[in-house]
């Protein structure tokens, strides 16, 4: 019973709110600022992008992933092979079974020479 009344009581609010006009809006987002002592805050989608680069700018070590061997497969199976040191069989393997994770806990610029290492030849990297 307890939800349902709560479920109404948002119906409720939300017809209030979608027949108001801009300018009665801003005036509630006004008024509820000052009586609950907050802030209305842009929406968390518009504010992720800006964050997830914060955390990647202050992130010192990643994973190289590949996610597509591209065209040149056989160059990208080289390319994985000289990197990691795996053999033939096992490199391949990584590149067919993407995605595979080609390096781990690497710092910045070693994951960006690897990602510019198999993207020159073809393949798709992701560093995370």
């Amino acid at each position: 019973m307890a939800k349902a009344k709560s479920d109404n009581k948002a119906s409720e609010i939300m017809e209030l709110v979608k027949g108001m006009t801009v300018l009665e809006l801003s005036e509630l987002v006004k008024a509820l600022e000052e009586e609950f002592g907050v802030t209305a805050a842009a929406p968390a989608a518009a504010a992720a992008p800006a964050a997830e680069a914060a955390v990647e700018e202050e992130k010192d070590e990643f994973d190289v992933v590949i996610t597509s061997a591209g065209e040149k497969k056989i160059q990208v199976i080289k390319v994985v092979r000289e990197i990691t040191g795996l053999g033939l069989k096992e490199a391949k393997a990584l590149v067919d079974e993407v995605p595979g994770t080609v390096q781990e806990k690497v710092n910045k610029e070693e994951a960006e020479a690897t990602k510019a290492k198999i993207e020159e030849v073809g393949g798709v990297i992701e560093l995370k």
